[in-house]
């Protein structure tokens, strides 16, 4: 917001883009004016060199482009910010032209793959749940009762969780993720684990935290043992084959569906879902006429012909041909009913749980090493990545909060939040800012601290910030 405030007072506004293809921007510059120099530096710790640097690239660049990764994604207020980041990317004009827009960059290989087609937060192709002719068009387009498509969304995942500890879910079914090492507040599973009757666990490996916990444990095949498509950050949609048979018992996930509904006496609504390919036909009938339409893709021969397809791919544009790379809202027209983008603001809202005389310091949570992948349910199986990451995880700290503690660079240290305490080795280093530390999120025994606040409208868990403190364990010898 500071920075949309200076680029106003330059007169670094794409006017003409605004009047064009906008609503809202008069309400937003009347917002941001409260978000002076003053202000932003006061509240982001930024230098005034630093700050008018960063004013000064993007008022003046030609071709101005935005990326993040989780430390945006993983906050109390993530979806406002990057709809901020958006914001600034319209009132510039920074957006449908090669080397521009807002780009969200996430690790998973397919998830853009989930959030087109996930019913988590949409009814399929970005249809709402709540609108009765979405779900109608839906049941008409798939060939069921209206009735079976629901009216509201799913539960998210910290919604799920307090279902079960108040009592109102006793069966869980966790498919490819290792919650007991990767939720948030990580000890409170174990209350919820108490409140289950059953936890099944679907995965590649029995030898993750959660599988270890599980009453059954549904083994599922790796991506070069089964048939499918990803889509990747650019919106292309690419095949993966089946190179080999699944070892033992091991199934694709889309088998192991299909196997539960049959034995759940649901059967019959998939008859028509032999194989992947058929989900892909049917995804593409559910797209047609929608923002992610891919009814031009003919079927997966195309897909490997094309090299990959990005979306949108209509019936009607792949007849008449296509460019191997299509840009989107070049033409200035987004997905709304008028065509215009909307700017979305609101004041920040603070931090759920400050920094105080008793837990002085910011814990930030992240990647720790380009040798490991989230709890290392692979990664950590390599001795070559093994020989290559630091080993055990260690609180990375600023020399000046080293010293101001009168602590030792190689010493071991207790980190202790509201939720619990740690033992780590201390590394001083300047690449974290003075008042924060830094802990990897491969390790999970950074979840033990972390606290459980909730972005409001994605339900993303506030990952990257909580307070802690921080002390010399005592009669520590390196």
């Amino acid at each position: 917001y500071g920075l949309a405030a200076q680029l106003i007072g330059r007169g670094a506004v794409d006017r003409g883009y605004v009047a064009r293809h906008t609503e809202g921007f008069e309400a937003f510059a009347r917002f941001v004016a409260e978000f002076d120099e003053a202000r932003v530096l006061a509240e982001t710790g930024l230098s005034a060199a630093e700050f008018e640097c960063f004013v000064d690239a993007v008022a003046r660049g030609e071709r101005v482009s935005f990326w993040w990764t989780m430390g945006v994604n993983q906050s109390h207020e993530g979806v406002r910010l990057a709809q901020a980041i958006i914001d600034v990317c319209l009132m510039t004009g920074q957006i449908g032209r090669p080397g521009t827009g807002p780009n969200s960059i996430t690790g998973q290989c397919n998830a853009m793959g989930s959030r087109l087609f996930s019913n988590t937060t949409n009814l399929l192709g970005g249809r709402d749940f709540a609108s009765a002719a979405d779900r109608e068009d839906v049941a008409r387009l798939l060939g069921m009762p209206v009735s079976q498509v629901p009216s509201e969304p799913s539960l998210a995942y910290d919604e799920i969780l307090d279902g079960v500890r108040a009592g109102r879910i006793k069966a869980l079914w966790i498919v490819a993720t290792n919650t007991a090492h990767s939720w948030i507040d990580s000890a409170a599973l174990a209350e919820i684990r108490e409140k289950l009757d059953f936890l099944v666990v679907q995965d590649m490996y029995t030898t993750t935290e959660t599988a270890q916990i599980a009453d059954l444990v549904l083994p599922a095949a790796g991506w070069g043992e089964k048939d499918g498509t990803f889509i990747n950050s650019e919106r292309r949609i690419g095949r993966i084959r089946k190179l080999r048979r699944a070892p033992g018992q091991a199934l694709s996930d889309f088998h192991i569906f299909r196997l539960i509904a049959d034995r759940l006496g649901l059967g019959a609504p998939f008859d028509r879902w032999k194989t992947p390919e058929d989900v892909f036909d049917a995804l593409k009938t559910l797209s047609r006429g929608r923002p992610c339409d891919i009814s031009g893709i003919r079927d997966y021969a195309m897909l490997d012909e094309r090299g990959g397809i990005q979306w949108p791919l209509a019936a009607e544009t792949a007849e008449a041909g296509f460019e191997t790379e299509r840009r989107l809202f070049e033409d200035g027209r987004y997905f709304r009913s008028n065509g215009r983008a909307l700017f979305v603001f609101e004041p920040p809202r603070p931090v759920a749980e400050p920094v105080d005389a008793e837990f002085p310091l910011v814990l930030l949570t992240g990647r720790g090493s380009s040798a490991k992948w989230h709890t290392g349910t692979r990664t950590g199986k390599s001795r070559v990545l093994l020989s290559l990451s630091p080993g055990a995880s260690r609180l990375q700290m600023h020399p000046a909060d080293v010293a101001h503690l009168g602590l030792e660079g190689e010493a071991r240290v207790e980190v202790a939040s509201r939720r619990g305490r740690i033992e780590v080795a201390l590394w001083s280093t300047a690449t974290v800012p003075p008042g924060a530390v830094f802990l990897e999120m491969h390790d999970a025994a950074t979840n033990r601290l972390t606290h459980a606040d909730f972005d409001p409208f994605s339900r993303q868990p506030s990952y990257k910030y909580c307070a802690v403190a921080v002390r010399a364990v005592p009669h520590f010898r390196s």
